[in-house]
């Protein structure tokens, strides 16, 4: 597998867990404007991002909890690369209904929450 990206868990906003418990993430690079940060899982990029964008069925592993893409919205992958945000919904949906969003399977909400955690390993990988 090639890795499209690996980033590390810098900080973690006090809503996330709220969040992550209806199946959703939001990543944004360290640095972004403090009101985004108290819903955000902050995070320094390690590896890429690649130039092209996770094909449906990439993997996307977040510490020990493990998805497979299964969409992507059209500019979620730029602004990735841009800013490093974006939002990631495990709800299994075959298009994403945000343009910035990536859609991936199902997992357990309350594993999700328990990987949130400071350098905790991102990657997305195809």
């Amino acid at each position: 597998m090639t890795v499209l990206l690996r980033t590390r868990v810098t900080a973690i906003g006090p809503e996330v867990a709220d969040l992550a418990e209806g199946g959703v993430i939001i990543l944004f690079a360290d640095g972004s404007p403090p009101e985004l940060a108290e819903v955000s899982v902050l995070h320094k990029t390690e590896q890429g991002p690649s130039d092209g964008a996770p094909p449906v069925g990439a993997s996307i592993a977040i510490g020990s909890v493990s998805a497979t893409i299964t969409a992507i919205g059209p500019s979620a992958w730029a602004k990735v690369r841009e800013m490093g945000h974006v939002v990631i919904s495990f709800n299994g949906a075959d298009s994403a209904e945000r343009p910035g969003e990536i859609c991936a399977s199902p997992v357990e909400t309350d594993e999700l929450v328990a990987a949130l955690k400071l350098d905790t390993v991102i990657t997305i990988a195809a």
